[in-house]
């Protein structure tokens, strides 16, 4: 596929290692290569592709999707973390619990919507960062004493020891929540860094799956 590279694994601090052994982030790019801007509105084939996603999960499929082995996974992980997902929920149940609310699943943006059809289509989460803010290597690691989360003026401070995606200079996201402020996709962003996470019970293949899907969308 033109464009697209193969995903590899992350770094892990030892703590993280040695307290999360099966906890791996899978990381990949992805050349925007679309005429829309990722934050505008999507292209026909791509809000098509929502629709059909929104007919597949109906009714019992959309009630009982927590009970599938791969965001059942999540679930399990959530709470290993001090997370209890039936407040703070996995990423999948957020888009089915939206996909219920609304009647089906909401077009946003191109970006948006890619990642959300990744996710649906495979139960794992996808995050995207903007390549050129990215220094060096994505991995895991809890956050420190002061920290802030990116490098903007702004960038709010994260409180010590939480699990955050970080380059080698700063911490870039929180894992499961918000991307650090300045480092987004925005209008003119065209090399995305993408990242996945795999959980104990999830099987690696299903992580790399939803990294190709979300090189491939944004390559047609």
């Amino acid at each position: 596929m033109s464009g697209a590279r193969e995903s590899h694994l992350g770094w892990r601090t030892p703590e993280v290692e040695q307290e999360l052994p099966e906890l791996q982030l899978l990381v990949g790019e992805a050349e925007h290569t679309r005429e829309q801007p990722l934050t505008g509105a999507s292209p026909a084939d791509v809000r098509e592709r929502l629709g059909q996603l929104s007919n597949r999960f109906r009714g019992a499929r959309a009630v009982s999707i927590r009970r599938e082995p791969v965001p059942a996974a999540y679930r399990v992980f959530f709470r290993h973390i001090g997370l209890e997902p039936d407040i703070v929920r996995t990423p999948i149940e957020t888009a089915i619990m939206e996909r219920m609310v609304q009647g089906g699943f909401p077009s946003g943006s191109l970006l948006e919507d890619v990642l959300l059809i990744a996710l649906v289509d495979t139960s794992v989460p996808v995050w995207a960062l903007d390549a050129e803010s990215v220094d060096g290597q994505l991995g895991i690691r809890t956050s420190r004493e002061g920290e802030r989360l990116g490098r903007a003026a702004d960038a709010p401070t994260l409180p010590v020891g939480r699990l955050v995606v970080a380059d080698a200079s700063s911490a870039l996201a929180i894992l499961f929540g918000e991307l650090a402020p300045g480092h987004e996709p925005h209008s003119l962003t065209r090399r995305l860094k993408l990242f996945s996470v795999q959980v104990a019970g999830v099987p690696r293949v299903c992580a790399e799956e939803a990294l190709w899907a979300s090189q491939a969308a944004l390559q047609q």
